[in-house]
C-alpha cells in the first residue's frame, strides 16, 4: 500500500524532518533503497550508508538526523519503528470465512463462520475453531483441540489432541505440538513407555517457527505462556513452562520439568537440562549448556568462539596436559 510519510509518522509516533508528503510504497536497506522506499538505521555498522542512501525516507534516532541526506523520519527505537512500519505497510492477507470442499470436519466439531479451513486439513471431534482462525492446507486438528480467535496455523502444522492454543498465535509449518514425551522405565534393560496424559497450552500472541516440537506433558501439562517467540526447530520437552515474553532462537532446546522465567532470552543451539529452574530476566548465549538451575538475572555463557584452527589446536593440547601440571603443583604444595 502507498502511504505518505506523514500518515504513516502518525501511525509510528515520529517527527519527520524534510518533505512528509512523499509517497512510501515499501521498505528496503539503507543500501538498496531508491525513490518511494522506507528505510532504517537501527545498526552503526551501517551508519556509513546513510549518507548514500537514495531511500525517499529513513527512520532514525535523534542523534543520526542531522546526517540524513533524505526524508528524516526520527523515534526513540529505528528498528521497533521498522517492525511498525512493516505492519503497516504490508497488511496480512488472510482469506475470508470457510470450510474448502476438500477439508474434513468432524460433525462434531465448532467451527466458528468466519473461520478459513483450507484444502486437506483434518478436524477431528470436538475440536472448537475460533473467530478469524485461518488454518492452512495440510494442518491436522486433533480431538477436543481448542484454537482461539486470529490465531494462524501455516500449511502442515499438527496438533495432537486437547492442545490449547490461544488467541493470535502463529504457527509454522512443519511443527508439531502435543506429540508424547519421551518418557520411558527400565525393565531389566528393556525399555517400556510411559503413557503421556498432560496436554499443551499456548498463551495468547505466541509465535512459534517451522519444525518445532513441543511435548504434551507427563501427567501436569506442558505450558508456553502469554507473548513467547520461538524460532524454527526448537524442541520442548513433556512438562515444561515458558514464561511470558521470553524469546528462543533456533536449535535450542529444554529437557522435561524445567521452568524458564518471563522475559528470558535464549540464544541458538543453547540447551537447558532437565527439572532446573530459571529465573526471570535471564539471558544465555549461543551454544550454552544449562546443567543447574539459575536464580539471579543477568547474562550466562558456556558455549566455546570458533577461532583459527592452528590456535584451537594449541588449546586443545594445552588443556590436555592439565592433569599433569595439577599433579606438579599438587608435588609442590607437599613440599612447601
Amino acid at each position: 500500500m502507498a502511504v505518505t510519510v506523514a500518515e504513516l509518522a502518525a501511525q509510528l509516533g515520529a517527527r519527520v524532518e524534510g518533505d512528509a508528503e512523499s509517497l512510501l510504497q515499501g521498505v528496503a536497506t539503507l543500501s538498496q533503497a531508491g525513490p518511494g522506499q522506507l528505510s532504517f538505521l537501527a545498526n552503526k555498522k551501517y551508519q556509513h550508508q546513510l549518507a548514500t542512501t537514495t531511500a525517499t525516507a529513513v527512520l532514525v534516532s535523534e542523534s543520526e538526523a542531522a546526517d540524513c541526506p533524505v526524508t528524516a523520519m526520527v523515534v526513540d527505537d529505528p528498528y521497533l519503528s521498522y517492525a511498525k512500519a512493516v505492519a503497516y505497510l504490508y497488511p496480512e492477507q488472510r482469506e475470508p470465512g470457510g470450510i474448502h470442499p476438500r477439508a474434513f470436519v468432524d460433525e462434531s466439531a465448532s467451527v466458528d463462520p468466519s473461520a478459513w479451513i483450507a484444502a486437506n486439513v483434518v478436524v477431528e471431534a470436538g475440536a472448537q475453531i475460533g473467530c478469524g482462525v485461518q488454518i492452512a492446507a495440510g494442518c491436522v486438528v486433533g480431538r477436543n483441540v481448542t484454537i482461539a480467535a486470529d490465531s494462524r496455523l501455516h500449511a502442515n502444522v499438527t496438533l495432537y489432541a486437547d492442545v490449547q492454543l490461544g488467541q493470535r498465535c502463529l504457527v509454522h509449518s512443519g511443527t508439531v505440538i502435543g506429540s508424547d514425551g519421551f518418557g520411558f522405565a527400565n525393565e531389566k534393560g528393556k525399555w517400556i513407555k510411559i503413557q503421556q496424559l498432560g496436554r499443551v497450552i499456548v498463551g495468547d500472541d505466541v509465535e512459534i517457527g517451522a519444525n518445532c516440537a513441543i511435548d504434551s506433558g507427563a501427567i501436569d501439562d506442558t505450558v508456553i505462556e502469554e507473548g513467547v517467540k520461538m524460532d524454527n526447530l526448537i524442541q520442548i520437552a513433556h512438562n515444561v513452562r515458558v514464561g511470558a515474553h521470553t524469546i528462543m532462537a533456533g536449535h535450542s532446546g529444554i529437557a522435561g520439568s524445567s521452568v524458564v522465567g518471563k522475559y528470558c532470552a535464549i540464544a541458538g543451539a543453547a540447551g537447558i537440562g532437565g527439572h532446573l529452574e530459571i529465573c526471570d530476566n535471564v539471558t544465555i548465549t549461543a551454544m550454552s549448556m544449562v546443567i543447574k538451575s539459575i536464580s539471579k538475572p543477568g547474562v550466562y555463557s558456556s558455549g566455546i568462539p570458533a577461532e583459527e584452527n592452528r590456535e584451537w589446536n594449541k588449546r586443545v593440547a594445552r588443556i590436555s596436559r592439565l592433569d599433569k601440571l595439577n599433579d606438579r603443583v599438587r608435588q609442590l604444595e607437599k613440599k612447601l
